[in-house]
Parts: C-alpha cells; structure tokens; sequence
C-alpha cells in the first residue's frame, strides 16, 4: 500500500473503521468514563479496538482523541495532559496496524458554539484545534478526520487549524432528518465551505442511519466535486430492556454501498453501533464497485451558514445588494462610527426580501477602528438574514476579521492585477475559504480596452491558481465605466465580458450603477444597461436590489435569455407584488403601538433597541408584567413559529432570546414585589456520565424567557443530587439530557428515583439519541424535541398540573 493518502484516495476506496465507543463499551468501558484517557491507563484495549477494524479490512484506523481538546479533557481534569493523551493514541493505533495502515487523527467538537451564537472567539478556537492536531501529527498520524461537527465556524476553524500541519483533512458534519445541523446548516453548505477551505474529502457522519446519509451525500455532490466520505450509524437507537441497541445489520448496511459509491462515495466507514463485523461485510461491497464518473462543477459557489448560492457555469446570473455601505448615506456613516448595527440590521432583511440572493458588506467610514466595524456588520447581517456576503474593504485587517466573522463562504472584493492586492489578498482567500473579485485594472491603471482588462484578468487567473484558488473561485469585474466622461465606457465593458467569458470561462460580476454617474434618471440608464450586461455574459450584479426598475430589467432579462423557464419567476415576482405603499400605509407602520413594537424587536432578535422600547412602553403606563405578557412572550411565540417552519434556525432563536433577556433584566427594577407567580419551576440537569451541555442551555434560556424559574444543575449529575433538588425545591418539572448511548440509561435510572421519593414532578428528556419512542419506555411525560417545542411542551405539562 501507498503510503501517500491523497494518492490512495486518487487510486482506490479507502475504508475508514467504525464505531471506537460502541467497541469500548463491549470492553468494559464504563458510562461516564474519559474514553480519552484510556489511551495513557488502558493502552492494551485501545490497540485491541484498532487491531479489530483492521483485521475486519479497514485501511484506516481513528485515533481515540474525539474528545482530546482541552476543552473537552478539562471536563475531566485532563487538560494538563493533552500532548501525552494524544501522541499516545497516535503511537496506540500504529502499534496496532503497523507501518502499512494509515492513521487517522481524530478531531472532535469542543462543547461550545463560536461567536456570536456561542462566546468562543474564532482565533480561539483555531488555537484550541491547532494545538490537538499538533499534538497529534507529533504522534505520527497520517491525516485529520474532523467529524461530528454541528457548527460550520467551529469546522472552518478546525480545518484552517488541521490544514497548517500540512496533512491531509478529512471532515464530515452531522445532520438530523431535516437535513440541517443544530444550527440550521444543510448539506449543499458544508460541501461548498468545506471545498472551498481545502480539504481532501468531506461528508457526514452519526445522527442518521445509512439512508439518511446517503441523502446528505446526495444533496453535497450537486454542489461539489470532492471525494465523498460516509460514516452512518448501524440505525437509528433503540431499546432493548435496559440497553441502547443500533438495529442495522451488517447485511443491511451493505445493501446500500452502490447507492452511496453512485453520488461520489470514496471513503466508507462507520459511526454508532457499527462494528468490524458491519466494516468488513460493507468493505468487501465497497471495494467492489467502480467510481462513477462526476460531470465537474464550473459554477462559483457562495455560501451563508444556511444557503448557497450559485453562478457562473451556464446558471441563472444573481444580484449582490449594494446598500449596505456608507458612500453617500449620512446616517449610516454616522451609525457606523458611533458602533451601531441597527441599519445593516434593516438593509440586510430588505435586501433579502426585495430579491438579493448575496449582500456586499463595506463599512468604510473615516477615523474609525474598521476591523471591528467589519466584524459587527458582518455578525449582524449573518443574524438578520440567510444570505451569503461580499467583504468589501481595501484594508486588510478588515477583510481578515470578515472573513473571520463570516459564517459561510464569502466573496472577497476585491483583489485586482496591482502586486501589492495579488500579493496580500489570495494568501488570506486560500486560508479562509473565500472566492475573490479581481478588478481589471492593475499598476498602470485602468486599461482604456476590452483586450487591455483580458490581459489584468489572464494575471490574476493565473496568480490565483498559482495560490491554491480553483478557477471557479475568480470572478471577474470589468468595471463600468461613467459614460458621461468614457462615451465609449459602456460598450468596451460589454466587449471585456464577452471576453472574459469566452477566453477564459470564468464568472463575471459588475457594479452597474457607476454606469451613470452624473447623469439625470440613472435608474433608466442603469437598468438599461444591467439587460445589456446580462445578455453580454454578466454572472453578477451589484445593485440596488430595492429599485423595483432595476429588478423589473433583472427579471425580464432572465425571461428573454433562457434563464426563467416558462417566466415562472416573472410571472411570481409580479403576482407577489401589491399595490405601492401609500404615504398613509407608512404613517401607520410608523406609528405602530409599543406593543407591536417590542414584538417586532424580538423577532429580529434586535438587542440594541429592545431596552429603550421596554422603557417608552413603561413611560407609556405599561405594568411590568404586561409587557412581558403582551409583548414578550408573543414575540418568543413567533419566533418558536419561524423555527417551526424552518424559517428560523438555532443562531435566530438564541439571537431573540438575547432581546429578551436583556428586556426581562430591565424590568426587573421595576418588579418591586409585582412579579407573577411565573408558569413554573424547572430543573434542568445532564445525567450522570454525560459532560454534553449545548442543547440543555439553549433549553434553559428559552424557559427563563417565557417566565419559567430554572434551576440548571449543570452536567454529569448524579441521579440522588437531582431527586434532592427536586424533593427540596417542589420542582413542577424535571428536564433530562443526554448526548450518548452510553449514558442516556440514566435517564431511567433518575426517573425511577424520583418516582420512588414520591416526587411528583413531571418529567421530560431529550439529547441527540432520545427519541419519542425512548421516552416512553423510560417512563417519561414528554420527549423535549428541538429547543422551542420542548418549551411547548413544559408549558402543556405545567397546564395540565394546574388545572388536575
């Protein structure tokens, strides 16, 4: 066998192992144990582990560092023993398979959500990653497999961190049947970011059994031309008297490979409950099939945590909404320099809504600290809309902290054929994973022809790839020119495009409106020329999204070039479109009631005004317990609604619980004794055994913010010290979490507990590998489900008490 990895890959399938915990556990490993740390004390049955998946035919064996952060390890008292934890599991795993086999080391998520849905700095993060995988290549691994992620910035910040080892990075994140992550990532995301950054192979692992992993996969290969890698659970869990079973057999899991070898699968292994008896049997199939043969992907590929978005190639052209940018605006230059976000807040939700499929962010305002104010803006717009984003800047520290801020995969704008932008700017592309936009203009200034801006971009084509950048990821600008000053501006931009389109294939994007500068009625210049563009080869236009003319060309243009099918959108976008809003209709949102106002801020998650509208409402004579009732709470009731109907996601709900949180701490100076008796008490606690705590307190804030008193006992909890909280604080209701099949048995254990004190709180329990069905068995009231129907479903219980 090859000893090159990414050669082997180009050659062969390559078969990963499977389930390290499930064979641990048939080991002896005991619930609520540091897996982590049998690599220093139980060196024998890690080896033991590895040996089995290689004997069984995998050609890949993973390190037993999942949990090996010093985020993780500190949960045990291990963080002090980091760089021996992980050079030993490296030296286990070769022992075990010798020099032949390749090692993997694993990477596991910390626990913590990366800023600003979490308090985890990006750079932070990137050392905590950075200092494991140095850990670990010092013990003799031969890649990184990053797995079981849930948050794409703390992915994005492993894989920069594995990257720098100059080992080859594998990475998978895992989805729920929603095709989402936790916070609202889906496949096409990952694959497009994942691409973007560099990585040898990426997919999906754990939550799904094979089917659903296929599916992810399926959704990832139309939007990627990378190597494919699933690790599905043996099922979905069950149980089986008093044990957690995954059902899937080897057999089963089999029958699947060619599906997953037909969407791109190059790399099969396996996540909970799979065995060696499951990788030898899928394996054997595996090694079988022939590759399929993959149409390569020629579109530029943006993406936000949640969206992508898609152009170039032959595909529809797209508009960048240009609004957000001080030139010219009085009071955004203003709000920008005083460190206020609340009209990028509003220009990112109304660009989204008039039809912008990508906003570019530029906050240049003199005299101000621009790294800081990129980084805000670009927070704000990923939290007030689901659109991928242009970092626009000139300086370089501001588009660094962009593209540190930024959730997805960004367009940098812009680098052009000066030596002093190609030098400075595709190094940070490459790191970050962004596309770049490449000026036509270069030292010497703006070429006066079409073949003069070919030339800039043939340079900053072939500098880009010379960095690492895939073509796809160059898009080109051949700047519109002010036809009141270049008579001729206008038609050597059209012939610059036609150019770049047909000599060098890449995409192309424009910022029209320059066209008129200096002109009367520049939005019939501009729009004009927009179709001219589109019809010339035009992929992307920076454009004020919210001129209906403007759109109304867009629109027609793609009806007339073959872009809209059967004028679908056309005909939608005018039948969506009502009568013009009346000077009266405005005075009447303008002098919407506080009420409606504060909902409206908690929807938005609008932290930054929610507080003065508390007060205006308290000088309007609103009791305390009124705005909470009448504004509050249906604020979080609509925002539990758009989570629903997948609208929202988890960074949206935590962003409104924030507003609420901050409003409730303001009224409570004004409670003086007037405070409700509340819906009820809660105790919230992750069983014993079990150190996983994101989804208990995203459950905890949401209770706290609709009236519920919460007592959080934290993790790894023993089952007497929840009964005695229980017992002493005549708790309404006792909310359980688990995150593993090794842990989530004590669930039934504390229920038992409970019932046999005679404690008569109602209880609920939820985590990654609860189901309804396990709830049941368990004795449970409720199965809690994602955040907001959990807090439903304790307001039904504690109903339904009250009212017994």
């Amino acid at each position: 066998m090859s000893k090159d990895f990414r050669k082997t890959l180009k050659e062969r399938p390559i078969v990963f192992d499977g389930a390290t915990g499930t064979m641990l556990q048939r080991l002896g490993l005991k619930p609520g144990g540091c897996p982590d740390e049998l690599n220093l004390t139980a060196p024998e049955v890690v080896r033991k582990v590895h040996s089995a998946y290689r004997e069984a035919g995998s050609d890949v064996v993973t390190t037993n560092t999942f949990g090996s952060t010093r985020v993780k390890l500190r949960e045990y008292g291990l963080d002090n023993r980091l760089r021996e934890i992980n050079t030993a599991a490296a030296r286990n795993a070769r022992e075990a398979v010798g020099e032949d086999g390749f090692i993997a080391g694993c990477i596991g998520p910390t626990g913590r959500f990366v800023e600003p849905v979490g308090d985890m700095g990006f750079d932070e993060a990137v050392d905590i990653f950075k200092e494991q995988a140095e850990a670990l290549s010092a013990g003799g691994v031969d890649l990184f497999i990053i797995e079981t992620m849930m948050d794409i910035k703390e992915m994005k910040a492993a894989i920069i961190a594995a990257r720098e080892t100059g080992l080859p990075v594998v990475a998978t994140m895992t989805f729920d049947e929603s095709m989402r992550t936790i916070l609202g990532t889906s496949p096409e995301v990952f694959a497009v970011v994942a691409d973007a950054l560099g990585v040898d192979c990426a997919g999906a692992n754990c939550s799904l059994g094979i089917d659903g992993i296929y599916r992810a996969l399926a959704a990832m290969s139309t939007v990627t031309d990378l190597p494919l890698i699933a690790q599905p659970n043996a099922g979905i869990p069950v149980l089986k008297g008093t044990e957690t079973v995954f059902p899937a057999t080897p057999e089963e899991m089999a029958e699947y490979v060619p599906r997953l070898v037909s969407v791109g699968v190059r790399i099969l292994g396996g996540c909970c409950g799979t065995t060696p008896e499951h990788i030898s049997m899928m394996g054997a199939d595996f090694r079988s099939l022939k590759a399929e043969k993959r149409e390569p992907k020629r579109f530029t590929a943006l993406a936000s945590r949640t969206t992508v978005a898609l152009f170039g190639g032959g595909l529809p052209p797209i508009t960048v909404g240009e609004r957000i940018n001080p030139t010219g605006r009085k009071k955004l230059a203003e709000e920008i320099k005083e460190g206020k976000i609340s009209i990028i807040r509003k220009e990112a939700r109304e660009q989204a809504d008039s039809g912008a499929h990508v906003l570019d962010v530029n906050v240049g305002v003199p005299d101000i600290d621009e790294a800081a104010a990129m980084k805000r803006a670009v927070f704000a717009v990923n939290e007030n809309c689901r659109l991928p984003v242009v970092i626009d800047s000139p300086k370089i520290k501001a588009i660094e902290e962009g593209l540190k801020a930024v959730d997805g995969k960004p367009l940098i704008n812009s680098v052009s054929g000066e030596e002093e932008k190609l030098r400075t700017i595709l190094p940070l592309a490459k790191k970050y994973g962004a596309a770049v936009l490449g000026l036509t203009l270069d030292d010497d200034g703006i070429p006066k022809t079409a073949e003069g801006r070919l030339k800039v971009a043939e340079k900053i084509l072939e500098r880009a790839l010379a960095a690492g950048l895939k073509r796809e990821d160059v898009v080109i600008d051949c700047l519109a020119m002010t036809v009141s000053a270049e008579p001729r501006g206008a038609v050597e931009t059209l012939r610059a495009i036609r150019l770049v389109k047909e000599r060098l294939g890449l995409a192309t994007i424009l910022g029209v409106s320059n066209i008129s500068f200096g002109l009367p009625s520049r939005g019939s210049i501009n729009a004009h020329f927009l179709s001219m563009a589109i019809e010339a080869g035009l992929d992307s236009a920076i454009m004020n999204t919210k001129n209906e003319a403007m759109m109304d060309a867009y629109h027609a243009s793609l009806v007339l070039l073959g872009h809209d099918e059967k004028a679908e959108r056309y005909i939608g976008r005018f039948g969506k479109r009502g009568p013009a809003r009346t000077q009266e209709q405005a005075g009447r949102e303008e002098a919407a009631g506080i009420g409606e106002k504060i909902i409206r801020a908690v929807v938005d998650g609008d932290t930054e005004h929610i507080v003065g509208l508390v007060e205006e409402a308290l000088r309007e004579g609103w009791e305390p317990l009124r705005i909470g009732n009448e504004a509050l709470i249906p604020g979080l009731d609509e925002v539990g609604r758009l989570f629903a109907s997948n609208v929202y996601f988890l960074p949206q709900v935590i962003s409104s619980a924030d507003a609420v949180k901050m409003a409730f701490e303001r009224l409570k100076g004004e409670m003086k004794g007037k405070k409700g008796a509340g819906l009820g008490r809660v105790i919230m606690a992750t069983v014993k055994g079990d150190i996983h705590d994101i989804g208990k307190n995203i459950v905890c804030t949401l209770l706290e913010n609709h009236g519920f008193e919460v007592i959080d006992l934290g993790k790894n909890v023993p089952a007497e010290r929840i009964v005695e909280e229980a017992e002493k604080t005549n708790a309404d209701i006792v909310g359980l979490s688990a995150l593993m099949t090794t842990t989530v048995m004590e669930m039934d254990n504390v229920i038992k507990k409970l019932r046999e004190h005679g404690v008569k709180a109602k209880t609920i329990v939820g985590g990654a590998v609860v189901t309804p069905e396990f709830a049941k068995k368990v004795g449970a009231d409720e199965y809690g489900g994602e955040a907001t129907e959990a807090v439903e479903k304790m307001k039904r219980l504690v109903g339904a008490e009250k009212s017994a």
